[in-house]
């Protein structure tokens, strides 16, 4: 259906009943039937996103007897497979269609149905059309239950579709495909580029660039030039003086100096992910006052209270930064670099430094006397360098993924409205 409710001449309305010629729920089953090894078993849970199955959890099996005493619930390379349950209240995978293509045949578990379509609907088509926002929001609307949600036979069967000629379906399916094979190529990019820059680190903390003998320290070997700093020793460890909702009560000031308020959640903002160019709180207060009462720029921030300490989310400050309760900063003095001081901390688990309880803490007593490798401040540069172009390649292909990520957003609502047809859109192979 198009934006103003109108569809093609050549679109067919229809329901999901009309072409589904079967659906099969899978075996249920119990742990206890699971081994490392026999027929592979597909769950609700394998099926993700833009008709992907994953097994990252890993994979178990149950024995051949035990799926040969159900041959309807086996599915085969090319089988569509939906779920009709989500163990999420939100429903975020509720009625996606997968498309199971792995080698071997698998027992398909209750939650899941086989989907068996006629040949008026082609099955790419189906799958990313069950993607669409329109269709996900369909899915929140009839789901049944509160906590663990489903949808019944007749709702799947029930759904509306305008249909679009076969081959016009081949072509829709054939652009996003073309599109998420590119935004794939991406994220292998930056998995292979964090895994380098990853080992590149490790190399790097521990040998230096300048090819020197090694000498045992606290920490295990290093360049013989090299010293074994605490963090107290060269950095200052504290919260900014101003607390965040003095911040939020402030008042801005003519000609003042941008201030940013800072929480956990700030992290996430987009484009936050190194330094903080952003933050959901922003004042204009008198230079003196940012000066005393905040933390300046260049300064290392991390979570010390709750569940976000496991996140191991480092960031640095872009200028003067007043923190909430649940942040730390470590501002590097002069002898270390702070960006070198930054990407060292990166590599650290500040799990291992958590005090444990019902609610994780971190504080500067168990920061402060922490050892760290630390080169001359030339070094020190030269490695901040080596490390910062990695990352910035790793960076490019994010912004690549992402702007892909837009654009199959984009042309999924669009091609499945037929506001854009695919006459306007034709890509090579």
């Amino acid at each position: 259906m198009s934006e103003n409710g109108h569809i093609p001449g050549d679109w067919k309305p229809a329901k999901f009943g009309d072409f589904v010629q079967r659906i099969t729920g899978g075996a249920s089953t119990k742990k206890s039937d699971y081994f490392d090894e026999g027929v592979l078993v597909l769950n609700k849970g394998n099926i993700k996103t833009q008709g992907k199955i994953e097994f990252n959890k890993g994979r178990v099996y149950v024995t051949p007897e035990y799926a040969m005493k159900h041959p309807k619930k086996i599915i085969r390379n090319g089988d569509l497979v939906a779920t009709f349950r989500d163990l999420s209240s939100k429903a975020d995978f509720l009625g996606l269609v997968g498309i199971f293509d792995e080698n071997e045949d698998a027992l398909l578990t209750q939650g899941a149905y086989i989907v068996q379509l006629d040949e008026t609907v082609d099955p790419k088509f189906f799958v990313y059309f069950s993607n669409s926002p329109g269709y996900r929001s369909l899915m929140k609307k009839i789901k049944h239950g509160s906590t663990q949600v489903h949808i019944r036979n007749a709702d799947f069967l029930g759904v509306p579709i305008s249909l679009p000629p076969l081959p016009e379906q081949k072509k829709i399916a054939h652009i996003l495909s073309t599109v998420q094979r590119a935004i794939e190529a991406q994220e292998r990019i930056i998995q292979t580029t964090t895994e380098l820059k990853k080992a590149l680190m490790h190399k790097l903390f521990t040998e230096g660039l300048r090819h020197e003998p090694q000498k045992q320290t606290e920490i295990g070997p290093i360049p013989e030039g090299w010293e074994t700093p605490t963090v107290e020793s060269v950095c200052t460890i504290k919260a900014s003086a101003m607390s965040y909702s003095q911040l939020e009560k402030a008042s801005n000031v003519l000609d003042g100096v941008r201030v940013i308020g800072i929480k956990v959640s700030d992290m996430n903002l987009p484009g936050n992910e190194i330094e903080f160019r952003s933050a959901n709180l922003e004042r204009l207060l008198t230079e003196k006052e940012a000066r005393k009462r905040t933390v300046p720029a260049d300064s290392i921030i991390f979570p010390k209270r709750g569940a976000a300490i496991a996140t191991n989310k480092k960031r640095l400050t872009k200028g003067y930064t007043v923190l909430d309760p649940n942040l730390i900063a470590v501002l590097p003095s002069e002898a270390v670099n702070h960006r070198y001081l930054f990407h060292w901390f990166n590599t650290f688990d500040l799990k291992k430094i958590t005090d444990p309880g019902p609610t994780p803490q971190l504080n500067k007593k168990d920061i402060a006397p922490l050892w760290f490798p630390m080169p001359p401040v030339e070094e020190q540069e030269e490695i901040v360098a080596a490390i910062d172009a990695t990352e910035e390649k790793s960076t490019l292909h994010s912004r690549k993924r992402d702007q892909l990520q837009d654009l199959f957003r984009t042309l999924l609502h669009e091609l499945m409205t037929a506001k854009t047809r695919v006459h306007e859109l034709e890509l090579s192979a």
